[in-house]
């Protein structure tokens, strides 16, 4: 191999090494940022349509395995949460803070579980009755591994 052919080799190695840094630094950025705003592959764990004679319901959660995080998603109309607490399949429950006002097709933040107390049976939630008329919410459960 003479000089010009190895110069070249050598012109092309560094611009593959330097596009390769440049591709993992900015997939590493992207992850950060997913992992900061909550995002991911979210998986559906179960619903309930919220009915306005009752201030509370129960999702039970028949996904196997676990989960890091839950998020609650609003349809059909705005909840007002008072409490939310999730049992867990050991037999331990958490009581998570949201109480805030979630409009129609909005979710909550992602919440992270804590421990290893990850295998979710289910999510009891209270919220603030109000006058929906026909159209009830629906509140969707998603969880991340």
């Amino acid at each position: 191999m003479n000089r010009v052919e190895l110069r070249k080799s050598v012109v092309l190695f560094s611009s593959v090494l330097l596009i390769l840094s440049f591709t993992s630094t900015a997939s590493a950025q992207r992850h950060d940022r997913e992992h900061d705003r909550g995002e991911g592959r979210w998986e559906r764990l179960g619903q309930s349509r919220v009915d306005g004679r009752r201030d509370h319901d129960n999702i039970h959660v028949y996904a196997r395995g676990a989960f890091r995080a839950i998020q609650l998603q609003v349809q059909g109309g705005g909840i007002e949460f008072q409490r939310v607490v999730v049992h867990f399949e050991n037999g331990a429950d958490t009581e998570v803070d949201i109480r805030d006002r979630i409009g129609a097709g909005d979710r909550t933040r992602a919440i992270d579980l804590p421990g290893d107390q990850r295998r979710i049976r289910s999510v009891e939630i209270w919220y603030s009755r109000e006058n929906w008329g026909r159209s009830r919410p629906t509140l969707v459960l998603s969880g991340r591994r």
